[in-house]
């Protein structure tokens, strides 16, 4: 299994993977986790040099110098891309990096050559089967925001909330895959850097989605979406690629909204079809 390396720029830490020789990928993790959440994609990737970082506020980049918005997201990313000196890379976003990829293409769309969506954030999280648990999510962080600091995190960090959100979310029967699903969660899911980060990183999740960007994005783009996902179902994610002027859906089989853990290998394989058309 290759081992990535860890490297950072001012701002931001991140990992990369193979030749730097190798064509490009930008990947951008989700909500609450790390690059860690990646790293089974990554590693069926090895025809590519994958550049992974912690968004700020998670893992271990700081966090931003002002409001954890989309806008200061996407400019975060335009940084981080100049900093690295890229030269149109094929960019990536899972869930929540799905909001910030896109914006970014449809703001920037001359510095990235593809963009590919894993289970995209497709639909309003309130429109969700799971918007009631959507509005429970909006309440826990409203309650984070508003505890003392000494409080805020270990509120936020509750060890059962992230149990029941990695219980909801997997759908797997696999006992084993299942078990590492959870060890993954809570291994990482509470690896954020304050209350506050968190509190406005959740905001820009739940109050912004891919349909806002998607006609504006000429990059060809590829959607990965997994049949049994309950934060965007998959008549959404049909809906969602309709918007893009030229994008298509890969379908993943038995799978929600956790294709990077379930099941990387179709992920990756999807990926290499689109990126070798």
């Amino acid at each position: 299994m290759t081992k990535p390396t860890k490297a950072m720029t001012a701002n931001t830490v991140y990992w990369t993977y193979n030749d730097p020789k190798l064509p490009a990928i930008v990947m951008i993790h989700g909500f609450r986790g790390t690059h860690h959440g990646l790293d089974l994609i990554a590693q069926e990737l090895s025809g590519y040099h994958l550049i992974v970082p912690d968004l700020p506020g998670f893992g271990e980049s700081p966090s931003l110098k002002k409001a954890h918005t989309l806008e200061n997201y996407t400019e975060w990313l335009h940084g981080f891309m100049k900093d690295l000196k890229l030269k149109k890379p094929v960019l990536l976003g899972h869930s929540f990096g799905s909001i910030i990829a896109g914006n970014y293409a449809a703001n920037y769309p001359k510095t990235i050559s593809k963009l590919i969506l894993i289970n995209p954030i497709g639909a309003p999280a309130l429109e969700g089967p799971k918007g009631l648990l959507t509005q429970l999510a909006i309440f826990y962080y409203f309650v984070g925001r508003k505890l003392p600091h000494t409080l805020a995190l270990p509120w936020l960090k509750s060890k059962l909330v992230v149990m029941i959100m990695s219980r909801t979310m997997a759908k797997t029967t696999d006992k084993t895959l299942r078990q590492f699903i959870h060890d993954q969660h809570r291994t990482y899911f509470s690896r954020f850097n304050d209350a506050a980060a968190l509190s406005q990183s959740f905001i820009t999740s739940a109050s912004h989605n891919v349909r806002e960007s998607a006609p504006d994005i000429t990059t060809k783009t590829l959607l990965i979406a997994g049949d049994k996902d309950d934060i965007t179902p998959l008549h959404k994610q049909r809906e969602l690629v309709l918007l893009f002027p030229e994008a298509e859906l890969v379908v993943l089989k038995d799978v929600g909204h956790l294709t990077h853990y379930e099941t990387p290998k179709q992920a990756a394989q999807a990926i290499k079809q689109f990126l070798a058309d």
